[in-house]
């Protein structure tokens, strides 16, 4: 009688438990994997896709919460607003349409303030009077749920792609004089940009565009986002991306395992440091690659060499690239 009371409390509380039923798989391969955090850290997440992830993502409004922070030259370190359908701010801050103008977009869990847009908004500054517009969307990318944050990547750059379109239509700014670069799951919101204004930008940066949750997707970047998209691989098949998905794809040290790094999560920031001094000292020259394999050996024996990123897009280039960096800065061997 006992044993039959217990069992009747076990199913009584496991109704009780809230019905969150899978809807889809992000990816065919295991349901939990890591994923790297801002702080750098590797979070166990779920790569179901489950009803709860898509009613949280229901509640971001990009169009409304994405913020859109403006650094130049004249305001290096203090950001200066700008709001989607607000001309009277382009009158009262420093940008400037004449200007190249970068779209920086940050990954999962990250925000305004985090090491890629540290690193990159002073790198660009250094390089070249521009416009640096970092886009905060961390009300979308900031949800504990990884799941959630991949689901909201896509929104969010159809909103983002609004704000870059209205921009041009009020300050006379063309879309072959923007730079969009993005990291982790960043870098697949910057195809999406890209696609949604016709593949018109100059030049997309794809920086170790995330690997779990993309492998099938159907809004994973795409080498015509952009009229030049370039990939940076640092920790190809576990963080970053593993096969090329860009006019041209960079494998520094065969793409994985960075000298210096002791962490996959080192290894997956190590594309926007390789970037910022890119922009600012030109070096890293790769060799190019037979394939993606020959790549992540470094048997690149092909005629003809590519500088990996700077200031300027290699518009007209196409390949997949190897090269050998030091293990502190500067990075580049030349």
């Amino acid at each position: 009688m006992k044993s039959i009371v217990l069992l009747f409390c076990v199913f009584a509380f496991a109704a009780a438990l809230p019905y969150d039923p899978v809807l889809r798989k992000l990816d065919e391969g295991p349901r939990y994997q890591h994923v790297e955090g801002p702080d750098g850290t590797l979070h166990l997440e779920d790569l179901w896709v489950k009803a709860s992830n898509l009613a949280e993502a229901a509640r971001y409004n990009p169009d409304r919460q994405n913020i859109y922070h403006l650094y130049t030259r004249q305001n290096p370190t203090v950001s200066q607003p700008m709001l989607i359908g607000n001309e009277g701010l382009l009158g009262l801050n420093n940008y400037n349409p004449a200007r190249r103008t970068i779209i920086l977009l940050h990954g999962w869990r990250a925000d305004a303030t985090t090491d890629f847009n540290r690193v990159l908004v002073p790198a660009f500054l250094s390089a070249e009077d521009v416009n640096v517009i970092v886009v905060d969307w961390s009300a979308g990318a900031g949800s504990i749920n990884y799941a959630t944050a991949v689901a909201n990547t896509v929104p969010s750059g159809e909103s983002v792609a609004r704000f870059i379109d209205w921009l041009n239509t009020a300050s006379g700014a063309i879309p072959s004089m923007y730079h969009i670069v993005g990291h982790s799951i960043g870098a697949h919101k910057a195809g999406i940009v890209g696609r949604n204004l016709g593949g018109r930008i100059g030049y997309i940066t794809a920086l170790e565009a995330a690997f779990p949750g993309w492998i099938t997707h159907d809004d994973k970047f795409r080498s015509n986002d952009g009229a030049y998209t370039e990939v940076i691989h640092t920790n190809a098949g576990v963080l970053g991306y593993v096969t090329p998905l860009g006019h041209v794809d960079f494998y520094p040290n065969g793409g994985i395992n960075m000298p210096g790094c002791n962490s996959q999560e080192c290894d997956h920031a190590r594309s926007y440091f390789y970037l910022a001094e890119s922009l600012t000292s030109g070096g890293f020259t790769g060799r190019r690659c037979a394939s993606y394999l020959t790549a992540m050996t470094g048997n690149c024996f092909l005629l003809g060499n590519l500088r990996m990123g700077g200031l300027v897009p290699k518009t007209g280039q196409s390949g997949i690239f190897w090269l050998e960096t030091r293990s502190s800065p500067p990075f580049s061997r030349g």
